[in-house]
């Protein structure tokens, strides 16, 4: 049996939970921003990702990815910037019938080993029957004011169920 240092042995064992985590998000394409002789270049990466809580609505987000020695270790921090369409791509529909909460988080995903994250958040505009989705990003200690927001209008026929507040 092979002794480890401990700080190796956290190490390890936060790579494994990192990697044992499940990926909601499927990348759609990529494109190259500044090439990096060492590692991967620097890059825009364009995700989907469903709304777990709404059928046929698909979430768009193109957010800067870090490469050189330290993405492809995992050390590098990516930039707050990112942006974010959301589309019907399906009929809209409600399982379970439970309503949906005035706002709530829909996704979250790590862009830096440890403080900053990446968020998209859902909000309902009851008044005009409408989704909202915000994407930002926010750190332990200063988050970042950028944002990107866009909406999905669901057709009147079928009313968003919203919980009460």
């Amino acid at each position: 049996m092979h002794r480890f240092s401990p700080v190796l042995r956290a190490a390890l064992a936060a790579a494994c939970a990192l990697a044992a985590v499940p990926g909601r998000a499927e990348t759609i394409g990529e494109v190259d921003t500044v090439f990096k002789l060492i590692g991967p270049d620097h890059k825009i990466v364009v995700d989907a990702y469903d709304d777990p809580k709404v059928q046929g609505v698909t979430c768009y987000v193109s957010r800067a990815k870090t490469g050189g020695i330290k993405g492809a270790v995992g050390l590098a921090e990516d930039k707050a910037e990112a942006a974010i369409a959301c589309r019907q791509t399906g009929p809209v529909a409600f399982p379970a019938g439970k309503p949906l909460p005035q706002q709530e988080e829909m996704f979250s995903e790590r862009i830096s080993l440890v403080f900053k994250r990446l968020r998209v958040v859902r909000m309902v505009d009851r008044q005009r029957n409408t989704l909202v989705y915000l994407t930002y990003s926010d750190r332990v200690i200063e988050g970042s004011p950028q944002n990107s927001v866009t909406a999905v209008p669901v057709d009147r026929a079928t009313p968003i169920p919203v919980a009460a507040r």
